[in-house]
């Protein structure tokens, strides 16, 4: 059992990885080590988890680690008596992450009613209705977009209390 979930954490490190990859521009032992990191939970990860579950060199994961901490998007956290850093998520990064969703959607959404509205104008002008252009998705994806970012702000927030009661 145990060596299951060890090979489906495996798959997920890679699989979350490549996400990141795509979606921040990292490098890849970069992305790999944001994932680790997240399917590790708050216990945290240590330098020689990275290095032996990562199998990169000990100076690929420091230079990528000591990156990724400038960078807010991994802290670490030690422990009394242990001299090891365990590095965890940033909370910084996640709602930063949620803010640059919620403006990349307003932007989105800004050009879909642009597109609708320029499409009625057009369809005023056009003569056959065969021909003219459906405003149906327009609506639907803005109705969606309206949606999502009021899920994530929701989410956000929720975040941002449980940062501020700790």
């Amino acid at each position: 059992m145990k060596k299951e979930l060890l090979e489906e954490k495996e798959k997920l490190v890679e699989k979350l990885g490549v996400i990141i990859e795509n979606r921040d521009q990292l490098p890849p032992v970069a992305s790999r080590i944001i994932s680790y990191v997240v399917l590790n939970g708050k216990c945290g990860t240590t330098f020689d988890d990275l290095v032996t579950n990562l199998c990169a060199s000990k100076s690929t994961i420091s230079t990528h680690l000591n990156h990724l901490v400038d960078l807010k998007q991994l802290e670490y956290f030690t422990k009394q008596g242990d001299r090891k850093k365990y590095y965890i998520v940033s909370a910084c990064h996640i709602l930063t992450h949620m803010e640059k969703m919620v403006v990349n959607w307003s932007s989105e959404k800004a050009l879909h009613k642009e597109m609708k509205s320029y499409k009625k104008k057009a369809n005023e002008l056009i003569v056959e209705d065969t021909e003219k252009f459906s405003l149906e998705f327009h609506n639907n994806y803005i109705t969606f977009l309206d949606e999502v970012t009021k899920s994530v702000l929701k989410l956000k927030e929720k975040i941002e209390q449980i940062q501020y009661n700790k």
